[in-house]
């Protein structure tokens, strides 16, 4: 039987269809933002809003903006010509360009929905997504002040030399882009719906038309079918045109989808046959702040397998008996716990590593120096200001 007919068995076929519509929608809109030049629109209006004596800042506010549609992989791919080609005219190395918006690009993955981790957490913690986005984005500023930027100034003088055959279409441009508010509306939708009628879905609880754009799905589905018009048959497609890109972006989360349906099957067999329910037990005693706790197995896991994703879900599965015998822990608060705890320190056996090294064409030496140390900057920042955040929330 395969994990996704395994979970559905087992009574997670609803919450995995969810999760499913959540981060197929999430990539259609990321390739529509992406294709359309709606990312490059945003890009430069920041820098050219900013300047280059703010350069960093900038960078690392569009990395936030561009991060929120876009999944890691391709958000990275998107960013890295832009990348090459804002260090070449501004003359800083690439590290100092780059290591703001990538910085940006990771917190993005690791703490907000629609990204799948995040996503498929909130959804197994019973967190509200809405919330989950408005304390993320909270909690995403230090972190990506710190990893991005200040810890960028630290690389100003570091020496790299970029294959310039990688980037051949740095300067490539869109023949018909959208406006830049038409760029801004449609790529910070999802924020705006999921934020928003997280807090009115509470002064209308009988309202069904507002019950049903306040899931998630929904907003998603919402921003979806904008950035269809607007990003795509405005802007001179055919409905085939978009509909094969959509097609695409779908194909392209296939392998997230396999992981998160064995992450949902392993969680149900490790409740059913009381695997978690022993480690809870035994972890019950430990006088460890549950969030410490969320995020260090979470940590663990990263260091041991590489992929966050995979961390993030594997720790939610064995220690949810133990959140769920906890009174008093914020559910949306756990979902960042556990996704900061998973960006922690990528090193030889994470993809991103080597996405990183060979497109900065870097040793192995200095990305551990650089990448290992700012996903290392993310993942503790993040656990300190969901510390902070606890006192208050």
């Amino acid at each position: 039987m395969t994990a996704v007919g395994l979970a559905i068995q087992h009574g997670v076929g609803s919450t995995l269809g969810e999760l499913t519509l959540i981060i197929g929608f999430g990539a259609m809109l990321g390739k529509l933002v992406a294709d359309s030049g709606a990312a490059k629109k945003i890009t430069d209006a920041l820098l050219n809003l900013v300047g280059k004596k703010n350069l960093q800042w900038g960078l690392a506010l569009a990395g936030f903006v561009i991060g929120i549609p876009l999944f890691y992989n391709a958000g990275f791919i998107i960013v890295i010509p832009l990348i090459f080609a804002i260090a070449q005219s501004s003359g800083f190395n690439m590290l100092y360009v780059g290591i703001p918006m990538l910085a940006s690009l990771s917190v993005a993955h690791g703490y907000l929905p629609p990204h799948p981790s995040p996503a498929a957490i909130a959804l197994q913690l019973n967190a509200d997504l809405g919330k989950t986005l408005i304390y993320g984005i909270i909690v995403s500023i230090p972190a990506i002040a710190i990893a991005g930027p200040l810890f960028a100034k630290t690389l100003k003088n570091f020496k790299v030399v970029p294959d310039a055959k990688l980037f051949g279409n740095a300067a490539e441009e869109h023949p018909n882009p959208p406006g830049l508010t038409t760029s801004l509306i449609v790529a910070l939708m999802p924020v705006i719906l999921l934020s928003s009628f997280s807090v009115i879905k509470n002064y209308f609880p009988d309202n069904q038309l507002v019950k049903l754009i306040a899931e998630p799905y929904f907003s998603m589905l919402i921003s979806v079918l904008l950035a269809m018009y607007y990003l795509g048959v405005k802007q001179g497609n055919s409905i085939l045109q978009v509909s094969k890109s959509m097609e695409d972006a779908f194909k392209s989360i296939s392998v997230i989808l396999l992981i998160i349906a064995g992450a949902g099957a392993l969680k149900q067999i490790l409740a059913d046959s009381g695997t978690s329910t022993y480690i809870g037990s035994l972890l019950e005693g430990v006088n460890i702040n549950p969030l410490i706790l969320g995020w260090g197995t979470a940590a663990f896991i990263r260091i041991c397998v590489g992929s966050a994703t995979v961390s993030g879900l594997t720790a939610v599965g064995i220690l949810a008996p133990l959140f769920a015998s906890q009174t008093g822990i914020s559910a949306e608060l756990m979902v960042l716990a556990i996704g900061s705890g998973s960006l922690i320190m990528g090193h030889m056996n994470d993809g991103g590593f080597w996405l990183f090294k060979e497109y900065f064409n870097l040793s192995i030496k200095d990305t551990l120096r650089t990448w290992t140390v700012m996903e290392t900057l993310v993942s503790v920042i993040g656990l300190l200001g969901v510390l902070v955040l606890d006192i208050f929330v």
